[in-house]
C-alpha cells in the first residue's frame, strides 16, 4: 500500500504539512494525491473510532452470518447490494466457508436487531438462513484498543 494511504489509515487527521515532511514531498503534492485518491474512490470516507461502551447510549451490535442462494447472472452482488442499503447494516462482506455473507448490524437494543433479522433480512428472496451473534464488549476496533492499558502489565517474577 502507498505510504500516504497507510498514514491516513492510521490517522486521518494527520495534517498535509506533517505528511509532506514524513514523505519528503511538497504539501501541494500531498493534497493533490489525497484529492486524486478521493476522486478515484480509493478513499471512501473518514471516520472517528468511538468507544461506544463509554457513551451514555443504548446500543447493540450483532454479527450475522447469512446463507443465500446466488442469483443467475448476478451471483451474490445483487442480494448483497440490496442488504447493504438497510441503515441498520454497518458492514457487509462476502465470505468463504460455511456461510456467504457476514453482516455487522447496529440497533438501539436486542429487540430492534431481532426485528431487522426476522422482518427484513430473513424475508428477502434468496436468503436461506441466518445466524446472529451479539457483541458483548469491544476490546479492539479497527486496530485501536478500547481500554487504556497500565504502563507495565508484566507478571512479577520472584527469585
Amino acid at each position: 500500500m502507498d505510504e500516504l494511504l497507510t498514514i491516513l489509515k492510521n490517522n486521518a487527521l494527520e495534517k498535509p504539512e506533517t505528511i509532506a515532511r514524513m514523505l519528503n514531498l511538497s504539501v501541494d503534492a500531498v493534497k493533490a494525491r489525497i484529492a486524486d485518491y478521493e476522486k478515484q474512490g480509493i478513499i471512501r470516507g473518514y471516520q472517528a473510532i468511538l468507544n461506544v461502551d463509554q457513551l451514555d447510549i443504548s446500543h447493540v451490535t450483532a454479527v450475522i452470518e447469512v446463507k443465500v442462494t446466488p442469483e443467475r447472472e448476478g451471483g451474490f452482488d445483487r442480494i448483497a447490494s440490496r442488504i447493504s442499503r438497510y441503515p441498520e447494516v454497518q458492514s457487509l462482506y462476502l465470505m468463504s466457508g460455511a456461510y456467504d455473507l457476514l453482516l455487522f448490524v447496529a440497533g438501539k437494543d436486542l429487540k430492534e436487531v431481532a426485528f431487522f433479522v426476522s422482518e427484513k433480512l430473513a424475508t428477502l428472496d434468496g436468503v436461506v438462513s441466518t445466524a446472529t451473534h451479539f457483541m458483548l464488549k469491544t476490546y479492539k476496533h479497527h486496530g485501536v484498543l478500547m481500554e487504556t492499558q497500565d504502563a507495565d502489565e508484566r507478571l512479577q517474577v520472584s527469585p
